[in-house]
């Protein structure tokens, strides 16, 4: 079972949204709710998870799935 970064997505959801991180072999990238796709820095990916999982931010809540890579 393949444990690395690259075998997680990170799905971040409030009531109407859904924004998705995985990794990818050129870095982080974030897909909105709307399928839009966005490279991001792990800073970045950070600083959208670490508020919802403090408790600092009410009604987000993360979740992360294990995926097979290829």
């Amino acid at each position: 079972m393949d444990l690395t970064n690259d075998s997680y997505v990170i799905l971040i959801s409030t009531k109407s949204s859904t924004e998705r991180y995985y990794r990818e072999k050129s870095g982080w990238l974030k897909v909105w709710t709307r399928g839009r796709k966005f490279r991001a820095t792990a800073e970045q990916v950070l600083n959208h998870v670490l508020p919802a999982l403090a408790g600092i931010k009410p009604n987000v809540t993360i979740k992360v799935e294990h995926r097979e890579t290829s």
